[in-house]
């Protein structure tokens, strides 16, 4: 008779997906459209979390379901409690007045309703580009705060 190893469920995943396309709702609402090459989700780790090992493409929907938040990266990680997104290299993000955010990492804490990163950040309006170190905004990226701001900053007489 063969015996069958027990597996560790926690340290596997119970969902790995190839090319996805999906929405997220919470309470029956669409909140999110995800893109992404590859997911695994791992929901029966003591802190279970999905994770994007290729990246992804994440829209947030407002209540008439327009793209308010648009954020792309090459690696992301979820934690499902306390509903933290941790992404990292090459982060971009557009919001609605059409700024392109770009940094290394960038956290999005979903129950705080807030985007923030420690690391340098480039933030590119209609007219002007502003470098700096350290970054918090609410989760639409329209009021933000540039920790140590750099950059070249026109001023009217």
């Amino acid at each position: 008779m063969d015996v069958v190893p027990s597996m560790d469920r926690s340290k596997r995943p119970s969902l790995h997906a190839l090319d996805v396309q999906t929405l997220v709702s919470d309470s029956g609402v669409v909140r999110y459209r995800v893109n992404t090459k590859e997911w695994f989700v791992y929901d029966k780790a003591e802190d279970p979390y999905w994770d994007f090992p290729v990246g992804l493409r994440l829209e947030r929907f407002d209540p008439q379901m327009k793209v308010d938040a648009e954020i792309q990266s090459r690696y992301a990680i979820y934690k499902t409690e306390p509903k933290l997104w941790d992404l990292r290299d090459s982060v971009k993000a557009v919001n609605l007045e059409g700024e392109q955010f770009e940094c290394d990492q960038l956290f999005w804490d979903e129950k705080a309703e807030r985007v923030y990163s420690n690391g340098r950040i480039k933030i590119t309006q209609k007219d002007r580009v502003i470098y700096g170190k350290g970054f918090d905004s609410n989760q639409t990226l329209t009021k933000y705060t540039i920790k140590n701001p750099e950059g070249i900053f026109p001023v009217k007489e």
